[in-house]
């Protein structure tokens, strides 16, 4: 059996972490291997590849075959495209510094690539955090204005029930008034009758 490139899984459940290893295809994914060449987080965004290139590019050369994840993250840093350009080079159809130049501006290419994409998740972000501070404003003010309402409201009951109290307070002043007057009526009519 040939060796191949792949990943070995590591990290705890849900949380992935792997090494990129080169190991004997009858080995188990986890088990021995020959050597590792890098690693592979897939939780950050992008995703964080440390990776030996030189090493990479040596056991492909050798006849390694990459698994398909592993083709991809080698794809993604470039040792693919410069094992082919080094082909060509075998072949007669390119020189060392034709390979050089194209591979470093695959590489610049490569690299502001990878920056748009980092700073328009920044700035995703950004908006992102801003429509929400946005709506929570506009909520806090909606239930800002909704508890003025609702308190203006129960001030103005408080004060019809104050004005309807008072009134009462008055009119049981008045009829008791008139009611001491005619109970005091009352023993004086019966005082000169006795």
């Amino acid at each position: 059996m040939p060796a191949r490139i792949r990943l070995q899984r590591h990290g705890k459940k849900g949380r992935p972490f792997y090494h990129i290893v080169i190991a004997d295809g009858r080995a188990p994914r986890d088990g021995r291997f020959i050597e590792k060449i890098g690693t592979y987080n897939p939780i950050t965004n992008p995703a964080e590849i440390i990776l030996d290139f030189d090493k990479a590019l040596t056991w492909l050369q050798k006849g390694a075959q990459p698994s398909d994840t592993a083709r991809a993250i080698l794809s993604y840093k470039g040792v693919i495209y410069k094992n082919h350009l080094l082909k060509g080079v075998n072949k007669g159809a390119l020189t060392e510094e034709q390979v050089e130049v194209k591979f470093q501006n695959w590489l610049k290419e490569k690299e502001e690539k990878i920056e748009a994409k980092r700073r328009g998740l920044t700035e995703a972000e950004r908006a992102e955090r801003k429509k929400a501070l946005e709506e929570e404003a506009k909520v806090n003010e909606a239930r800002a204005a909704e508890l003025a309402k609702k308190r203006a409201a129960e001030l103005k009951a408080e004060t019809e029930e104050a004005a309807k109290e008072a009134e009462e307070a008055e009119e049981a002043e008045a009829a008791e008034t008139p009611a001491e007057e005619t109970k005091e009526e009352d023993t004086k009519e019966e005082e000169t009758k006795a």
